[in-house]
């Protein structure tokens, strides 16, 4: 900034404070995200990814990546909740036909024998189709998954069971995987930890507060030199 009288005066301190408050305050809305998604079934923790030159460009820098890390399984013993013991997702359609990955494995049949998540959108099997049960049993107990993800309905008449298609499990990028890491009854937690969320924020906290402090500084001495050059 230029100000009268021939006096050059460098604001850019003051925009380097504001700029790393910003991000700073972005940054513990990623660990705050982090902390409410700590009882939620099949949640990822996100992980604050700083790029250079983050001084200058401040918010705009920073983004985030996903920690894919598998989190804890909890056993519930209910045959239609599933968690993977690998990493992965399961494949379910959204009613705009469009494709949603997730983690969370608490699955349910509705009459028609679709193999449905808690929000009703339908789970994919391996071939990339709605997962359909030939029969629609008495009780979900009569429902067995293996490892690999093969369904499985008991048929009283023919007393054995009915083959009903491979719950599919992909990467980010949708490729299929093969692997046993199908769990039938259990569900998968969070994976994140609340001690490293605190911790890792309250660095943050006191960043956040030494910006704020120089911001302040810096503004005093502004106003300051503005009161004198007005006085002469």
């Amino acid at each position: 900034m230029k100000l009268a009288a021939g006096i050059n005066f460098d604001a850019h301190g003051l925009v380097q404070s504001i700029n790393a408050m910003q991000m700073e305050m972005d940054i513990m809305g990623i660990f705050g995200e982090n902390v409410v998604g700590f009882d939620k079934v099949g949640y990822q923790r996100k992980e604050a990814v700083i790029s250079s030159f983050a001084e200058f460009i401040g918010p705009n820098a920073l983004s985030h990546s996903v920690d894919n890390q598998v989190g804890r399984l909890v056993m519930t013993q209910k045959p239609l909740d599933i968690a993977l013991s690998e990493k992965g997702y399961f494949q379910v359609l959204n009613k705009d036909g469009s494709i949603e990955l997730t983690r969370d494995g608490r699955f349910k049949i509705n009459k028609d024998g679709e193999l449905l998540t808690q929000t009703n959108q339908k789970v994919l099997s391996m071939g990339g189709s709605p997962i359909v049960l030939p029969v629609v049993p008495e009780s979900i107990d009569m429902i067995n998954i293996g490892l690999d993800g093969k369904i499985g309905v008991f048929d009283k008449e023919k007393r054995g069971l009915i083959p009903a298609g491979v719950i599919g499990v992909v990467s980010p990028d949708g490729s299929v995987i093969s692997s046993n890491c199908v769990r039938q009854g259990y569900v998968e937690s969070s994976n994140v930890s609340l001690e490293k969320e605190y911790l890792e924020m309250a660095n943050y906290k006191r960043s956040f507060e030494a910006n704020r402090q120089m911001f302040r500084l810096q503004n005093s001495k502004l106003s300051s030199a503005i009161s004198r050059l007005g006085q002469v």
